[in-house]
């Protein structure tokens, strides 16, 4: 289980506890978290749990697959730490990750 920090576009700010095997788009659906869609369910074929990775932790998580850089072009707004959610599997070494959501997932 890692903490992870949500944050949505208007700042307020989700702490949540998820469980390690899940990815953050889960955690986000499984809390509710408002900003992160995940129409898709998952499955990369969406983009609608379109995130912000913090500084400093982009380094740390795995490199993104040729599929999600491509899922990516249709994100709204996409910046340099820009991943998908549903790509990035909890485990411990997520612990404290921040992630922020887009203005809007379209």
């Amino acid at each position: 289980m890692a903490k992870i920090t949500y944050i949505e576009n208007g700042g307020v700010e989700h702490h949540v506890d998820v469980p390690t095997g899940l990815s953050v788009m889960d955690g986000a659906k499984r809390f509710t978290i408002p900003g992160i869609e995940g129409d898709c369910g998952g499955a990369c074929a969406c983009a609608t749990c379109h995130v912000y990775v913090e500084a400093g932790w982009s380094e740390r998580l795995p490199p993104m697959e040729e599929l999600e850089k491509e899922m990516l072009d249709f994100a709204f707004d996409t910046k340099e730490n820009s991943r998908l959610s549903c790509q990035i599997k909890v485990d411990d070494s997520l612990e404290g990750l921040v992630v922020r959501t887009p203005p809007r997932q379209y």
